[in-house]
């Protein structure tokens, strides 16, 4: 009876550690998927409202404005929307990489213990 008592709390202390770790690793990736572009940085809203601002002037020259104005602010319009898709397109390939990344330690992690589940119904 004793020893399933004792067994019982080593397991339970095992959980608790497990618990433990997976608040750290929890923590480790929260900070890394902040860092990455979880949430907008100033910098970031920064470069949109300049976007913004950039082609909602543009746009309002072209309307109001002479001939030979008006495709020199278009022009300046579609290469303003054109660097932004670019942008968004390399941002999207950076959210890409970090899910591939997540993915293969993963599974990493998955096959480190299916090796450990082997060894254990081995002993």
């Amino acid at each position: 009876m004793n020893e399933k008592y004792e067994k019982t709390e080593d397991e339970i202390s095992d959980l608790k550690q497990a618990m433990e770790h997976f608040e750290q690793e929890k923590e480790r990736v929260r900070a890394i998927i902040g860092s990455i572009g979880g949430v907008p940085q100033f910098r970031t809203k920064l470069i949109n409202a300049l976007f913004i601002v950039i082609i909602i002037v543009a746009g309002a020259i072209s309307v109001f404005s002479g001939d030979r104005l008006r495709l020199l602010m278009v022009e300046l319009t579609t290469v303003m929307l054109s660097i932004k898709i670019i942008y968004m397109i390399h941002i999207q390939m950076r959210v890409n990489h970090f899910k591939f990344w997540i993915l293969s330690a993963i599974e990493w992690r998955i096959n480190e213990m299916t090796v450990q589940l082997k060894q254990l119904n081995k002993k």
